[in-house]
């Protein structure tokens, strides 16, 4: 039985009016995050406005998903925005103006985030139909079609000719990005009982592919044969020791891997439902810090900031930044030290499931289930906007530069400008 994140469209504007106002509190505990009007909803900051607005998805081919999930990519050069939709559809849109270049239709909504590959001028995608897509990104014409029987909603990867992903069922498939042809695969017998909605991709490291489990268990494969290379690494027994007493309702490790270099050496972050986060060696699978505190995260981003001049004043240089971001729709958005684990501040956000966050105009974008979207600080959580353009998120937003691109789960494609502030207190909150 699957639980979703997603919460039902927000109602009326005036319904939210109505709510008492209250202020995200940043913090670094890890009490539940508790629902709260957002400050922004009385006092805008200014920093996002809709600059494209289209309906894409089909009203009447929308199937039985009510919300619209993934990751859009983005053809910078080619000015493309490549997106799935519930409608079954895989759409390439002018990035000007939301314009449909062509549409692929599969058997199934396409709630996964797409690969695009320049160099061939590619598409990688999966559908709720259990297949993995090959298309042309110039015409959306198929080129090869390889079903693993169970839906895909993460985004591939893929080396060396090589294409990696995980499906719904926690089974990894390696297939021949020229033929579309198995090379190997490599099946786990999913977990008994309640499991959240959702689950992990695969991460690539210098020769092996990192995965997680729904029953709370982390491996590492090779990438040439796909054998074993660590042993059992059972985050959901972590998560019982920690909590003596009482077992760990859900075992998911739902957060696709992310690959580092930190202090200590090269490292996986994964995030237990359950248990929090970990960084695991990258070679062996032992632990190298636990942040426990950070429980219900389904959504990791390393966030990495080069050194740069202060936006205003002459001032000294910003020193580069570092820091592991971690979403959670029951305790909030998190900010990690990537190197040992403390928080270095934690934001609440309204009840019900958050995005990822996104890296745009040097802050943070999330998208939220109930609010619409948020333009956060990254060095500190400071609020620096929000803007509820109509429907709740459950898509990831894609940026590049000062523009965003998202579906919300009404079917309409939004394309969100990001004005940095140019005011000396906005600008210092921005920068910190």
């Amino acid at each position: 039985m699957k639980l979703s994140r997603n919460i039902t469209n927000l109602g009326a504007l005036g319904v939210v009016l109505a709510c008492v106002a209250g202020i995200f509190g940043c913090e670094a505990s890890g009490v539940p995050a508790t629902p709260q009007v957002p400050t922004w909803l009385h006092h805008p900051g200014g920093s996002l406005e809709i600059a494209v607005r289209r309906p894409l998805t089909s009203e009447t081919r929308k199937q039985t998903e009510s919300y619209e999930r993934g990751q859009p990519v983005l053809d910078v050069e080619g000015r493309r925005v490549f997106v799935g939709s519930s409608d079954n559809g895989m759409y390439c849109l002018r990035a000007q103006d939301g314009t449909t270049l062509w549409r692929f239709e599969t058997l199934g909504p396409v709630q996964s985030e797409p690969l695009y590959d320049a160099a061939e001028e590619s598409l990688y995608f999966g559908s709720n139909d259990g297949a993995l897509y090959k298309i042309s990104a110039v015409d959306g014409k198929l080129r090869w079609r390889f079903s693993t029987n169970a839906e895909i909603l993460r985004r591939p990867v893929i080396r060396d000719g090589v294409v990696y992903v995980m499906n719904a069922n926690d089974t990894l498939v390696a297939i021949h990005a020229d033929t579309g042809a198995l090379k190997w695969h490599q099946h786990r017998t999913p977990a008994f009982g309640m499991e959240i909605s959702g689950y992990a991709g695969p991460a690539l490291g210098r020769d092996k592919v990192y995965v997680a489990f729904s029953d709370g268990v982390v491996l590492a494969y090779d990438v040439e044969d796909g054998s074993e290379q660590w042993p059992i690494i059972d985050l959901a027994a972590e998560a019982d020791a920690n909590s003596p007493g009482e077992r760990a309702r859900y075992l998911d490790v739902d957060t696709t891997p992310v690959v580092a270099r930190i202090t200590s050496g090269d490292v996986v972050f994964v995030g237990s439902y359950a248990g929090g986060v970990f960084a695991l060696d990258a070679e062996n699978g032992t632990r190298a810090w636990l942040n426990e505190k950070a429980i219900g995260v389904t959504e990791l981003l390393l966030w990495e900031q080069p050194e740069h001049a202060p936006h205003q004043g002459p001032l000294p240089m910003v020193a580069k930044q570092r820091i592991l971001f971690a979403s959670s729709g029951l305790t909030g958005l998190w900010a990690l030290d990537p190197n040992d684990g403390r928080t270095l501040w934690r934001r609440n956000l309204p009840e019900g499931g958050i995005t990822m966050p996104v890296p745009v105009a040097g802050a943070l974008l999330v998208g939220t289930t109930r609010y619409g979207l948020f333009l956060f600080s990254p060095v500190n959580g400071g609020l620096i906007d929000g803007i509820l353009p109509g429907a709740s998120f459950a898509m990831t937003p894609a940026a590049h530069g000062t523009r965003a691109f998202v579906l919300d789960n009404g079917g309409t494609l939004l394309g969100v400008q990001v004005t940095p502030p140019r005011d000396a207190a906005r600008a210092a909150i921005w920068s910190r």
